[in-house]
Formats: structure tokens, sequence, C-alpha cells
């Protein structure tokens, strides 16, 4: 019996919509793509497709692809003109066109929309390296290049081109069997090298091969292709969680009690130097911590292509798409939390407009804090499964049709132990006894003193304590607390295109129809609730047996950057290996099973979010060829009209209050079960699109395009729950609980296009080509607030307890700051422990820490008395426009027969909204991210059998985010440049060799906020290198 599915649901659908259609790629009915070896050949393909598409196209062939030095799509496109990527462990991953980032770009297989899922971790990313799920674009770095015929950027928009793409539609095209009549092959095989590889195979494999026959009447075909990589690496890195801004004399983020009249005089009064003016902007960072990070990935591709043409009339073609990519990182930090109040004892400030600490000292007294290293685990897989099928039908020879079905499923699954994604098992030495912090140059670093002994005088006959050696070392190493995360992305999409063309003297008709069903569910899991050890404090130094926790110099780690007097001691461990002593440890019997390994709790997702959208289209694009005057001309003028229906569903926990752990540690508390709420909503666009060329000479070639595009908001934006419940310390000193929501009632962008070019085509491989375009864009996605509350959370920090713990501190002469206030409301909560009262605070949060389980009163939760809690809510509305404009600049010539040849090409991006560095952090701004400058210079040499390029790519400065941690502030990638090279010989017409190095400078990426001394984040990368071997017949 026939069952019936989405996919055979949707192809009746379209069916009965329309009998007539058109291919989706109209410009593929007049051009003849002939793919040959050899970079001058390869390179004069895909100038021709340049040349001979309506409208602005730029392509790269299979042989492009393979003979440019890249591990993967996104690398390659890299080289296209207006088109920049973002590296993730020094690897491409997303593309950004024309100022456009991923999630404004569509990505088509052999003109099929594809899905996008991207999660990773999903927890402690401070630096950025985890992602939450919540994506449109598609990741390259799934992809292998080896497997792709050609790739076409196409930067105008066309009535038949499915909708989604704002800066571009990239479109793959993989090879077809019928296309190539008889058996042919190809095998390679690559050894790589990566300089930055630690703890993994110092070479790698890389292993490729296509297989592709058709009978000699082209009836039948198959072709299978498949390709295996694996990659170890490291890298050495540095972060800042936080750049905290604020006005001098109004804020007093130092907690130094900041006089508003007299910005000089201060409680305990530290030494500030280089005061900011009054009402200046001042910046203190929330810490500095070194991370290194080994990882393994393993990429599998695969794709099967069976061809039936029983006649001159009819192609039948089924296809299969696998991908596959496996990560598994372990990754460990040095962390200096930067601390506030009386342990502030000096602070040197810079000159800059937000004027940024180029030194803080600290000093605890009679006390300590814990230098910490947090170890971490991470896996996450990759999948992508498509399958579809394709019909062309010449039903007459000036009428032909094509129908197109596929169902193709993209997968981003936390594989670590029990369904986890990230494990978190943060440690600390309790040793320190002041430190101090450098913030001037690229790489911030610190200098400490330790005393090893103060926390074992502190606790005499306590079970585990400091060693009191003298030295920083394994047996001063305490557990803190014992976290876990998953994030997970599941996009699935279902399209039916029934397509025709009716051909005409000199031009043609194309009309058809579309119906395309996404979904997208995003979920995550995080136990807010940490699993309390050691406790923050870091109370039981000495617990872990000798060898689990190794030495390991982090600061050495550093190639490129100056880490000035910052002292080489760190450790290294396996943090399922902690996990798994700690759970099973008598000291923490009493602890949920789940927060260990086996994470029993994991279909309890904290957020759960699913966004469907149904679509329908019907586009007519009528295209003629021509004369004006005395030149000839072709116009492409088409009309797409589009409908959808979102519906978006989105699983709602109630929260019932924020736990109170320590002076800056609130966390939220899941309560009752989490039930679905859903919302509907619907619209449509009408896209109408014009290419028109003039064909001044028979090589110099003037375009002007016009087009209306949409890009649809982001999945997160669209979801109907809220959270991200947070505060940062108690409201009545000022704090503000924050949280966040969505609306699915967002529209997508719309954005109205203007291409100008004139291309001149001055020999067979060469051409000089500029363009100038334009596009205005409105309803972009800027953001509200508001203040409301939600579940009835009540606030413990601003009741009757907060306010006696207050007035007891003040009595007392004590600063009222978080820790002490938190420290105080346990006292006063606890009579049998502290049965003096007030009188028994000493000033030092350690003596509650020191409690650990035994401190029934440490988490402090809200009662009936506590006033509501009121969250400034920020949610995203479409409420901005903006208009983007550049210039691009290409040429491409070979040097007649000499071998030599040289591609260059320039792209100035610039817009009409910017981020105001100097604006307060309580305003919201919007400012159009991505947008940069981009270059690309590539030396090129082919004859007597050696190939080589030798590949230069720059991109600038540019704003990453505008809101980073909901704190309104910014953050800028610098600019980067990197250099690449590929070198082959062909021993045989059958047999190759080649090497390849990537990045061969070891550039880095560096990430910061209102001003360069702001680092956020830093990468120190390294060059990879490839040596192999290819054979073909």
């Amino acid at each position: 019996m026939f069952k019936k599915n989405k996919l055979s649901t949707a192809v009746v659908g379209v069916l009965a919509t329309s009998a007539i259609a058109a291919p989706t790629f109209a410009q593929d009915q007049a051009i003849e793509e002939v793919f040959v070896t050899g970079i001058r050949a390869s390179m004069e393909a895909a100038m021709d497709v340049k040349r001979n598409s309506a409208g602005v196209v730029d392509a790269i062939s299979a042989e492009d692809i393979g003979k440019f030095p890249d591990t993967n799509l996104a690398e390659s496109l890299q080289r296209i003109t207006g088109v920049s990527i973002k590296r993730t462990n020094g690897e491409g991953s997303e593309i950004t066109v024309r100022g456009f980032g991923p999630d404004f770009n569509m990505v088509t297989l052999n003109g099929r929309t594809m899905p996008g899922a991207i999660a990773y971790g999903g927890g402690s990313g401070a630096d950025g390296t985890t992602r939450g799920g919540s994506a449109r674009a598609f990741d390259f770095s799934n992809l292998a290049s080896e497997a792709v015929r050609g790739v076409e950027v196409f930067k105008t928009g066309k009535a038949s081109i499915a909708t989604g793409g704002i800066g571009a539609t990239v479109n793959i095209k993989t090879s077809r069997p019928l296309d190539d009549p008889g058996l042919s092959a190809s095998v390679g095989v690559k050894a790589v090298h990566d300089t930055t590889n630690r703890v993994g195979d110092d070479i790698t494999p890389e292993l490729s091969g296509v297989v592709s026959w058709a009978d000699d009447d082209a009836m039948f075909g198959a072709s299978l292709s498949a390709s295996y990589q694996k990659r170890d690496s490291g890298y050495t890195g540095a972060t800042v969680n936080q750049w905290n801004i604020g006005v001098w004399g109004q804020d007093d983020l130092y907690q130094r009690d900041i006089s508003p009249d007299d910005p000089g005089t201060h409680v305990n009064d530290p030494i500030f130097e280089n005061t900011p003016e009054l009402g200046q902007l001042y910046a203190r960072p929330n810490d500095i911590r070194y991370a290194f990070s080994d990882t393994s990935r393993e990429r599998t591709n695969a794709q099967l292509t069976l061809q039936f043409a029983p006649n001159e009339k009819i192609t039948g073609t089924l296809d299969y798409t696998f991908a596959e990519n496996g990560i598994e990182e372990n990754r460990g930090e040095v962390t200096n939390w930067v601390q506030n109040g009386g342990n502030v004892a000096r602070v040197v400030f810079d000159d800059s407009d937000v004027a940024t600490p180029l030194i803080i000292t600290e000093d605890y007294a009679d006390g300590w804090r814990d230098q910490g290293y947090e170890q971490q685990y991470r896996k996450q897989k990759n999948s992508l499964d498509s399958v579809g099928i394709n019909i062309e039908y010449q039903m007459l020879d000036n009428l032909s049709f094509v129908l197109d079905a596929h169902d193709s499923t993209m997968e981003s699954l936390p594989d670590g132990p029990g369904g986890i994604g990230e494990l978190s098992v943060a440690l600390g030495a309790p040793v320190k006894t002041g430190k101090t912090l450098y913030f001037g140059g690229d790489l911030p670093y610190w200098t400490h003193q330790i005393d090893d002994c103060r926390h074992a005088d502190a606790n005499p006959g306590k079970e585990f304590v400091t060693n009191c050696n003298g030295v920083l070392d394994a047996g001063d190493i305490s557990s803190t607390v014992l976290r876990n995360w998953a994030a997970e992305q599941t996009s699935d999409i279902t399209q039916v295109k029934l397509d025709g063309t009716l051909e005409f003297d000199n031009g043609r008709f194309d009309f058809g129809v579309e119906s395309r069903d996404m979904s997208s569910n995003s979920s995550a899991y995080n136990s807010n609730n940490n699993q309390v050890l050691g406790g923050w404090g870091a109370d039981n130094p000495g617990e872990f047996p000798a060898g689990m926790i190794e030495p390991f110099d982090v600061v050495g780690e550093f190639d490129d950057f100056d880490t000035g007097d910052a002292p080489h001691v760190g450790f290294r461990a396996d943090a399922r290996e902690l996990a798994e002593f700690l759970v099973s440890s008598p000291t923490y019997a009493e602890y949920d099973p789940f927060i260990g390994l086996n994470n029993d709790g994991r279909n309890t997702r904290n957020v759960n979010n699913t966004v469907e959208e149904e679509t329908t289209a019907i586009y007519f694009q009528f295209a003629q060829s021509g004369t004006l005057g005395d030149f000839e001309t072709n116009t492409l003028l088409g009309l797409r009209y589009e409908t959808t229906d979102m519906t978006s569903t989105s699983n709602v926990q109630p929260v019932g209050y924020l736990n109170w752990a320590s002076d800056d540690d609130f966390g939220p508390v899941n309560v009752g079960v989490a039930t679905p709420e859903t919302e509907t909503a619907s619209y449509d666009n009408l896209l109408p699109s014009l290419d028109f060329d003039i064909s001044f000479l028979d090589n110099l070639i003037g375009r002007f395009s016009f087009s209306k595009t949409i890009a649809r908001p982001g999945f997160s934006d669209l979801a109907v729950a809220a959270g991200n419940f947070g505060l940062s310390g108690a409201t009545s000193a000022g704090a503000v609980p924050s949280a966040s929501r969505s609306n699915p009632n967002l529209l997508p962008l719309e954005s109205t296009n203007y291409d100008l070019s004139l291309e001149w085509y001055f020999a067979d491989s060469s051409y000089l080509s500029g363009g100038f375009w334009e596009k205005r864009v409105i309803n972009f996605v800027g953001t509200a607030q508001e203040d409301r509350n939600y579940f009835g959370i009540r606030d413990q920090t601003a009741g009757p307890r907060a306010q006696a713990a207050a007035e007891a501190l003040a009595s007392q002469g004590f600063l009222v700051d978080n820790a002490n206030l938190h420290t105080m409301m346990v006292i006063l909560a606890d009579p049998a422990t502290f049965p003096n009262g007030a009188a028994d605070f000493t000033g030092m949060q350690s003596q509650i820490s020191a409690l650990g389980e035994g401190c029934a009163e440490c988490d402090i939760q809200p009662n009936d008395d506590d006033p509501l809690m009121i969250f400034r809510t920020s949610y995203p509305v479409n409420n901005r426009e903006a208009k983007i404009h550049g210039f691009e600049l290409a040429v491409q010539h070979f040097f007649g027969e000499t071998g030599f040849g040289v591609m260059a090409n320039y792209t100035f991006v610039d817009g009409d909204v910017e981020f105001d560095n100097l604006a307060p952090p309580t305003e919201q701004q919007f400012a159009l991210l991505g947008l940069s400058d981009t270059a690309n210079l590539v030396l090129m040499y082919e004859n007597y059998g050696v190939q080589a390029r030798l590949a230069y790519n720059w991109r600038d400065e540019y704003l990453n985010r505008t809101n980073y941690q909901s704190s309104n502030n910014p953050t800028y990638i610098e600019a980067y440049s990197q250099i690449d090279m590929n070198v082959s010989y062909d021993i045989t017409d059958s047999i190759s060799v080649f090497f390849e190095g990537i990045n061969l400078t070891g550039a880095d990426n560096r990430e910061f906020a209102r001003n360069e001394k702001q680092m956020y984040y830093l990468e120190d990368l390294g060059p990879r290198y490839a040596l192999g071997a290819r054979y073909s017949f």
C-alpha cells in the first residue's frame, strides 16, 4: 500500500496547483559549463559563468576548488568578490556577503534550499566558542570541497530563486553521471599536519574518491563520491568575560563608594591614578582567563546519484547526500576574577575616551582568594541527510518541465556521556593573597602573591586543607562547582518545485510554483542549580588523588603575544575523570546523580522552541534578447509572490525564584512542569526583479539589476518563551534584574537592491570588472525594553531581611556591598551557628563558605514578605531600517604563455548606521553587523606539469555584536589577513602529487570592546600543512 508522507503530500499539492513551471536557475538554459583540469581552464570556466549569466553572478569550478588550498567550501568562497568568512578554530564555517551575515544568505544544493543547524557546548563559552542552536545559516565546515562540481554565488535577486538571501544565494552543484558517459574515477589521499596540535596525532588522514559511470547511450548512470577527514588541533586563547561600562561619579563599578560630589574620596580609599573626568565613561573588567583547547574533528561526506533517461525527452535523477561532522574537545582555563570593594588597592586608567584600566591591584589582607582552573569536555555531532528526486521532461521542442522534490534534515546534537554537550568541573586553589592585572597590551596578563598556609592555618583539624609547602601545586587544588549543558538543533525542509520554460524566438517565458515546509527545533539543557562541591571558596583543597591533575604551563603556550611576568603555573585534567571521582566521593554522596556524567535530567530542557514555516510561491519570468541601437541587449524581468504561515511553539518552564548563592551568584530555579505555548503569524511578499545587460563591444558588457529580496528573522527571535532571568547583585544597591523574550510576530527583513556594473573581457582567460551596489533594508530587527514581573518571582535582595542586614553592616562600619550583604543575611538567619548575630560578622565571606553543606541558610530564597522582582526585559521588534552600499573591483589575467597569472579583487562596504562607542550603556543602539572591506590577491603559475597558487585574503575590522551579554556593549573583530598556498606536480596524466599550506604566517584572531585595550577574546593560532597525491582515470 502506498503510504503518504510529508514529501509525497507536498508533491501532490504542487501538481494540483499548477502544471507548468521553470527551472530554478533560468540561466542554466543558456550556460554550457565545461569543467576541465588545470588552473587556467577552470578559471576561464568560472569567468564564462559570470559573463553569460543574467545579473551579478560569480562562480568557482570544481577544479578551482580542488586547486585552492582550502579545507572546505567557505574557505574557497572567500576568494569571491564581496564574500568574507567567519572562522572557528582557524577554519572557515560561515559566510558574509556584501556585509550581510550567515543568517541573511541562502544556501542551496543543486537549487534546493538546505536547512541549517549549529549548536555546540551550549554552556560556559564566555569566549564565544559555544553555540546555542538557533541558526538558519548553513555551516560550510560540514562539507568537504572535494565532492562538489561547482559553486555559484547569485548577488542579485531573481524571481526563480528561493527567497531568504539578502546578501546572496549560494548554489552548490554536484556532478551527475549522464553529463559524462563512460567510466571515470578519482582517488585522493592527504596527510595533514596541524602545528597547533598538542595531544592528538601529528599526522592525520584525509581520503576522498569519486566514481562515475554511464552507458554509451547515456540511458543509465550512477556516481558515488565520498570523503573522510580527520583533524587534530589545538589553540591557546584568552578571554575577558565582560567589560562593565559606567559613568564616573554615577556608577560605582569598583564598589568603593565613589562620591558624586567628590569622586576622589572613597571608603578604604584605593589609589586611582589618571582618574576619569566627572561624567566620563569608564570600564571595569570581570576577569582574565587563559584557555587551552585540544580538539579532534572527523568529517565524513558521501553522495550517491542515480540517473535514468529512457528517451531524449525524459531524464530522471535520484540522489542522496550525507554529511557528518563530529567534534570532541578537551579544554581548560586559568581564571582570575576581578574583585570589588575593600580588595581593590590600586587602579590606573589610560587616556582613552572610554577610560580603561591599565593596572588593577588587589590585596586580600589576612584572607585569600582562589586561583581558578576550570576543566571542560565538549562533544557534538552534526549531520546532514538529503534525499531528492528530479524529473526533466521535454514535452515539445520549445516547452519543457522540471519537477524537483527533496526532504533534507540537518541535526546538531550533543554527543557526550549521558547526552550532554559540555561538562565543566571548576577547580580552585585558595592560596592567593593578592594580585595585579595588566591590560595595556594586546594580551592582558596578571601576577599574584600566594600563601598556601593561610587556608590550613584557618582550618585546623579540617580534612582537606592546603598543603603549606610554599608552592602552588596539585595538592592545593579543590573542586568548586560541577555543571553540564546540552544544546541541540534539528531543522528539516521539505521542498517541491514544478517549473517550466516556454522558448520562442530571441527569448523565453519561465514560470513555476513551489511549496516549502520548514521546521526547526532548538532545545537546551543546563544545570543552573550548580552542583556545589568545594564551593566558590574552594574549601576542599587536596581532595584529588595524586596524578589526576597534572601541571600544565598554559602561559608558555602563547607564541605570538607578550605574557609579561604572568606565573607559569597551570593544571590540566580530564573533566570526565574529575566528575566521575567527585560524584562517587563519599564527601558528596547526597548529590543528585544527574549532575554527573549520567545526565538523567537531560530531557528537562530549559529551552525548547519549535518554529514551523509553510511557504507557497508562484513566479513568472520573461527573458528577451534584442538590440538597443547597435548594441545587443538581454532583459530578464520577473515577479515572485510568496505567502508564509508561521507557527511558533515553546515549552514554557515556570521559574520559582532566583537563588542567591553568594555575592553575585544568582540562578533561576525551575518549579512545576513545562507546558507548551503556541502563537501563529502570517505574511506575504511581492518581489519584482529586473536584470538588463548591454554589450557596448563584443567584450565590454554593462549591467543593471533591480530586485526586492527578503531574509527571515532568526529562530530564537521567533520563539514564544521568556528566559535568561538574571541578576548581578542586590537591587537595593542599584542592580537591575534582567530577562529577555522573543517575538513571534516579527516580519522578514525586506531589501530593495540596485546593482550597476561594467565588465571588460580583454582575453580568453582575463577580465576586469567594477560595480556599485546599494541595498535599502527595512524591518531590521532592533530591541525594545519593558519592565515586568514573571511567574510571581519575588526579590529577596530588597525585602525586610536585606534591609536589616544593610543596617547592621552600616552600624558596624562595613561596606554594604553584595558579598557583605549576602554574608550578613546568612548570619542573621542562622542564630544557631552565629549566636551573637551581627556581631559575629568578621568582614570575610569565607566564614560562611567554610561551612560547606552545613550552611543551610547560604542559599537565600525569597519569601512572601519580599517585593515582586521587576525584570528589565529586552525583546526584538521590527523598528530599524538602513542603507548599505559598496563598490567591487576585480581583475583576472594570465600573462600569455608564460604560465603566470593573477587574480585580485577588492570590496568596499559602508552603511549609514554605526555603533557609538561613547554612548552610555543604558542606551540601546542599532548598528549593522559584519560590514567590512575585503581584498584578495592570488598569484598563479601553471606550466610543465607544475601548478602553484599563493593566495592572500584580508578582511578589515568589523562590528560583531551590539548587545553582548545583554549589556548594550559592542564587540569588534580586528582586521585579519591570511596567506595560503598550493603546489602540485603532474607525474603522469593520471597521477599528481601536491603540497598545501594554510595560514602560513600563523595569523591570530582578536576581538575587543569599546577600544582595543578592552580585549574580549583572542586565539593564538598556527599554520597547517598537507602532503598528498591524486589518481584519476
